[in-house]
C-alpha cells in the first residue's frame, strides 16, 4: 500500500478546521486504499507539549521523505508549501486532489 503525505494549512485560519479538513482527507485516502499520512494529528500532542515551529518542520520532514507522495490541499499554507517544494526535489509525486492522486498512482 502506497503511503500519502497530507500537506495542507494547519496554522492559518481556524486550525481545528483545518485538522478537520486534514483528517477528512485522510479518510477519504483509506478509501481508496492508501494509508495516509496526517502530520495535523500532532495538534493534540503539542497541545499537551508545545514545542517550536521548526521542530514540528523537522519531524514532518522525516516523515514525508518516507512517503510514496503527497497530497496538497488547497489553502495559503507555508509549511505545505514548504513540502511540496521538499516532495518535488525529493522526486516524490505531488497530487493536488485525491481522484488526480487516484489515478496517477493507479498507474504504478
Amino acid at each position: 500500500m502506497k503511503i500519502v503525505y497530507v500537506a495542507a494549512p494547519y496554522s492559518s485560519g481556524d486550525q481545528v478546521i483545518n485538522v478537520r479538513n486534514a483528517i477528512n482527507a485522510g479518510e477519504e485516502l483509506v478509501k481508496n486504499g492508501f494509508v495516509p499520512f496526517v502530520p495535523h494529528l500532532s495538534h493534540l500532542w503539542h497541545c499537551i507539549s508545545p514545542h517550536e515551529y521548526d521542530f514540528w518542520i523537522n519531524l514532518d520532514t522525516h516523515y514525508l521523505l518516507r512517503c510514496d507522495a503527497l497530497l496538497r490541499l488547497p489553502g495559503e499554507s507555508r509549511g505545505a508549501d514548504s513540502e511540496v517544494a521538499i516532495a518535488i526535489e525529493k522526486w516524490i509525486p505531488v497530487y493536488y486532489s485525491i481522484p488526480e492522486l487516484v489515478e496517477g498512482l493507479s498507474e504504478d
